[in-house]
């Protein structure tokens, strides 16, 4: 019986160290592939800081000012002025959009009115 408990010990022991390899070979990939992906994060970080870094050096004013100049004839550019802009009045905001039967309802001068409303009024 002895023999016995020794054997489901034994058995016990290396069913565990194969479990503990297993475990630690699968952790260790984990951080392989951990320790790729910040290196590629980091690399993709770097890439941005370049690519915003050309972006700021293309859009200096003294260049684009220089390629208005150069191109006037093509693209008949001009520098940006006050008179520019409208007023907030002058904005043409889309009608209300109307759900349901309003067969009845007719736009007067920006305003809604409703016809059965009008036929009452008249004598």
């Amino acid at each position: 019986m002895r023999s016995f408990l020794y054997f489901l010990t034994a058995l016990a022991v290396i069913g565990l160290a194969a479990w503990a390899y297993r475990e630690n070979h699968l952790t260790q990939q984990a951080m392989n592939e951990r320790r790729a992906l910040e290196r590629e994060v980091a690399s993709l970080g770097n890439a941005i800081t370049i690519q915003r870094t050309e972006w700021a050096y293309l859009n200096r004013p003294d260049r684009l000012r220089d390629l208005v100049d150069v191109n006037f004839g093509r693209l008949r550019l001009v520098p940006m002025t006050a008179d520019h802009f409208g007023e907030i009045g002058q904005v043409a905001y889309p009608l209300p959009v109307l759900r349901g039967d309003y067969s009845s309802v007719v736009e007067v001068s920006g305003e809604f009115q409703n016809l059965s409303d009008q036929e009452e009024d008249a004598p």
